[in-house]
């Protein structure tokens, strides 16, 4: 049995792009080094995901930035994103596992939504890795983009120093113009 495992990074925080992965790993996978990506170090995560990526059958990120965020809500941007990973699977599958409490409508594979699946479904902690790793080098691009955000260190979240940024620095184009408490920063 071919099984899929989706997650998605970027949910939470008031600036960059959510991004989600999807992927498929061989049966003699050394789960011993998957986790959900927030549980390990940055260390760790860089580790496992450079092990992910040469030893899965299989894998595909995709992004959903600001501007579209702001347009469909970032519920179904998230969506879109874990959708389109699943898309870019260069292969069949006969279940897809996602992270989570919804699954994308219009999937070729059966999904099944998997509360807290990242911790414990290894093809999710491993699309956790690579969706987190992926978008963090994101937002370590967007932070020599847009200096003095601070996005190297928060990555988006909105962290104390990051909403003192807005204040100062006022919004950037990465920033997700929907997001309630970021319009009430940009008053």
């Amino acid at each position: 049995m071919v099984i899929c495992g989706i997650d998605e990074a970027g949910r939470g925080p008031l600036a960059g792009p959510v991004v989600a992965a999807a992927v498929v790993l061989p049966e003699d996978f050394p789960g011993g080094i998957l986790a959900d990506s927030k549980a390990l170090s940055p260390r760790k995560r860089a580790e496992a995901e450079k092990l992910i990526r040469q030893k899965a059958i299989t894998f595909h990120i995709a992004e959903v930035h600001p501007g579209r965020i702001d347009e469909i809500n970032i519920l179904q941007a998230t969506l879109a994103a874990m959708k389109e990973a699943l898309e870019g699977i260069a292969l069949a599958v006969d279940e897809v596992l996602i992270d989570g409490n919804k699954c994308p409508s219009g999937c070729a594979a059966a999904c099944r939504a998997v509360i807290k699946g990242d911790t414990f479904v290894p093809q999710i902690m491993a699309a956790s890795i690579l969706a987190k790793t992926h978008r963090d080098r994101i937002m370590e691009i967007y932070a020599l983009q847009y200096p003095g955000y601070g996005f190297e260190r928060h990555k988006g979240y909105p962290t104390k120093a990051h909403w003192e940024a807005i204040l100062k620095l006022g919004p950037c184009p990465i920033h997700r113009r929907s997001f309630r408490l970021y319009r009430d920063a940009d008053n």
